[in-house]
């Protein structure tokens, strides 16, 4: 029964960043009650195994929809084959001023500056012991809008620390266009060392804890085809075991007649797809199979799914197709692998 035609018209004649949490609280009393059940499809299991993990369906849910791990169970119950929380930072801070969250419906499209506005990793973790989730749940980390850039690779050991036992992969968050300075981490001398830092640290933990938990590296779409290159060729050199290409954008030309196009922050959604696909595409050249690509960007319907996997990717995310579609798409992909 898909009720979310139904709800998506009072949903949108909300203030955005209100539908956002008004939808989750509504996700989360509907699982609680059982409800959940009668409303959403039953997703048959596609197994896919990608970062020596077992996945039950290559559909994830992108970082950002549950920054807090807040409703970790009423997200997995839609069907997802893998949960991505956060982005999470050491230390809770308020993100940007409001408003910091636009819709675009024509152009099926959101502009977000939200700032990892989140309530700090210990709460994210204390969510996560208590969840009773049992699939792959990624854990999104970042550094704190405070932290000097020079300091960055202390925030993302500290992330990687704390949420090493809880995560089955944790996402090395370098790619937000919305904390100063942040994309600055992906350039040449900047990212290996973040990534020669947070592989040790991983060895490490590895000992420590008896189990291995896999790095993926998340990067923006606005990248030119050399620093793309470049990064691809680090990431085989550093182990690092996944990348997921890609964030939001900052480039406005293909939404440059719209009103809100001047508005500073990410651009996802429709507007984004073909220059994601086409950064899965040269990573995946690149990379020649030895690290797997997850995809990310402009996924409204399960053909944007199938032409991120024909480019290169091995697992998909979604999050804006979410806002427009609501949970069917989720079914509408698995189904059409």
């Amino acid at each position: 029964m898909n009720l979310y035609p139904l709800l998506r018209p009072l949903l949108f004649s909300l203030v955005p960043e209100t539908a956002h949490e008004v939808t989750l609280k509504l996700l989360k009393a509907a699982h609680v009650s059982g409800l959940g059940k009668l409303i959403y499809p039953a997703i048959k299991d596609k197994p896919v195994k990608v970062m020596g993990l077992s996945f039950k369906n290559p559909v994830g849910l992108a970082a950002g929809m549950d920054k807090n791990g807040d409703y970790i169970d009423a997200l997995a119950a839609l069907g997802f084959g893998f949960i991505e929380i956060g982005t999470v930072t050491p230390r809770p801070q308020p993100g940007n001023p409001k408003p910091r969250l636009f819709r675009l419906p024509e152009q099926q499209a959101i502009i977000n500056r939200m700032g990892f506005n989140n309530l700090g990793l210990d709460h994210l973790l204390k969510q996560v012991k208590q969840s009773s989730y049992t699939g792959v749940l990624g854990i999104n980390i970042g550094k704190n809008f405070d932290t000097p850039i020079e300091n960055a690779v202390d925030d993302y050991l500290i992330c990687l620390r704390k949420a090493y036992a809880s995560a089955t992969y944790i996402t090395i968050n370098i790619s937000s266009p919305n904390t100063k300075n942040l994309r600055q981490l992906q350039q040449s001398g900047e990212i290996k060392s973040l990534l020669a830092a947070l592989k040790e640290e991983q060895l490490k933990l590895q000992s420590e804890h008896g189990k291995y938990v896999p790095l993926a590296l998340k990067i923006a779409p606005d990248l030119n085809s050399d620093e793309i290159s470049h990064i691809a060729r680090l990431l085989p050199e550093f182990e690092i075991d996944g990348v997921i290409a890609t964030n939001t954008t900052i480039a406005r030309d293909m939404i440059a007649d719209h009103p809100l196009a001047d508005e500073a922050g990410g651009l996802s959604g429709a507007p984004v797809k073909d220059k994601a696909t086409a950064v899965v595409r040269l990573l995946a050249a690149e990379l020649q199979g030895k690290i797997p690509i997850i995809a990310s960007g402009g996924i409204l319907n399960a053909s944007d799914a199938q032409e991120k996997l024909a480019a290169g990717a091995s697992l998909v995310q979604i999050y804006s197709g979410l806002v427009y579609r609501g949970p069917q798409l989720i079914e509408d992909i698995v189904k059409s692998l």
